[in-house]
């Protein structure tokens, strides 16, 4: 037992001693720049389990299994962003969390506002690799003190343009689609704004058309000597009452016909043009690529209501048997490289394909 713990006080003196690390260092950045030489994916997700497990494991408090979770973030978002990933989303704190007890939901909470800062402060990790702070999620159940150090992470990375970090806190997927269903019920229950005056209208031509017809002398009028003395309105023929009602009848109708013109009926969008892109675009993700890579860890193979309607037929879903704190390059490599694989192979199956299509 104490020469097991004398090696492992050994190799760890070793690993942390300069040359070794310089040596590492220059390692990672190799493995990484020939990472670069292939595909990247744009959209990776990470469910960050294990935290509370790594620290049973080793005795130390949950709080502490929590920040060193917090650590392997750090770690593996340089990784990203450094061989080019554009989106990084993390499942930080579910919903469902707050079922936890009030010591544990608090000390996230303070962790969180720590953390977020450390990360949007200046010239810290989002700052070197411009990437900007998106939360996803239900604000309204985060306390004010919370909510403002959230807000001003967002707002100290908001000018950042080259990769984003989507925080999912307090989120779950089925939450989100929720709330997307909800924005298009609201959408497809406005009508549309009225529609500008038609410059030819029916109505309008139907009218001047009948003055018209009704201004001119008719064809078989007895024509009258250019000598004799026009009619005087006396001689004229009297109308008849019945005409008199038809010439209002008429006036009446047309007036109704230019109210109706004048407010059309409202129109309501086609709830049938509602199609799976619709709902995407009202996703909290509405503005990232679609999701290329989803890993989890601790060895736990379900999804756990994070990111369900963005995993798609192309997702690649990874579940790894390490716990969050321990994952670092060394386990994130072999994924990159077996999805590098799986894309070109991808690929080349669609290129077969096309040219099968055009033989």
């Amino acid at each position: 037992m104490s020469d097991s713990f004398h090696n492992s006080k050994i190799r760890k003196w070793f690993a942390s001693s300069p040359p070794v690390k310089w040596g590492m260092r220059q390692l990672r950045e190799l493995l990484i720049g020939a990472l670069r030489q292939g595909p990247i994916p744009q959209h990776v997700a990470f469910v960050m389990d294990g935290n509370r497990r790594f620290a049973r494991s080793h005795k130390i408090e949950t709080v502490e299994g929590h920040n060193l979770g917090f650590e392997a973030l750090a770690r593996i978002l340089e990784v990203c962003y450094k061989s080019g990933v554009k989106v990084v989303t993390i499942y930080a704190f579910s919903i469902e969390n707050f079922k936890r007890s009030k010591y544990e939901v608090d000390a996230l909470m303070e962790m969180a506002k720590t953390k977020l800062c450390q990360l949007a402060q200046h010239g810290a990790l989002l700052d070197r690799y411009g990437a900007a702070i998106r939360i996803l999620g239900q604000r309204e159940l985060v306390k004010p003190d919370v909510l403002e150090a959230i807000d001003k992470a967002v707002l100290l990375t908001q000018k950042n343009k080259r990769a984003i970090l989507n925080v999912c806190f307090p989120y779950t997927s089925r939450d989100e689609i929720t709330t997307a269903v909800r924005k298009t019920v609201i959408a497809y229950s406005k009508p549309h704004p009225p529609p500008l005056k038609r410059p030819f209208s029916e109505t309008h031509i139907t009218r001047n058309i009948r003055a018209q017809l009704l201004s001119t002398v008719p064809e078989d009028a007895p024509p009258q000597d250019q000598g004799s003395r026009p009619a005087s309105p006396s001689s004229s023929k009297e109308l008849n009452p019945s005409d008199i009602e038809h010439s209002s009848a008429a006036s009446t109708l047309m007036n109704h016909s230019d109210k109706s013109e004048a407010t059309p009926a409202m129109t309501y969008p086609d709830p049938e043009n509602i199609t799976a892109a619709t709902l995407t675009s009202n996703m909290f993700t509405s503005d990232a690529p679609p999701l290329d890579l989803l890993v989890r860890t601790s060895g736990v193979e379900r999804l756990s209501d994070f990111m369900l309607w963005q995993c798609h037929q192309s997702t690649s879903i990874v579940f790894l048997d390490c716990l969050w704190p321990e994952f670092d390059l060394w386990y994130f490599l072999p994924v990159l490289v077996e999805w590098q694989w799986q894309k070109k192979k991808l690929e080349e199956r669609e290129r077969g394909r096309l040219r099968y299509k055009l033989d």
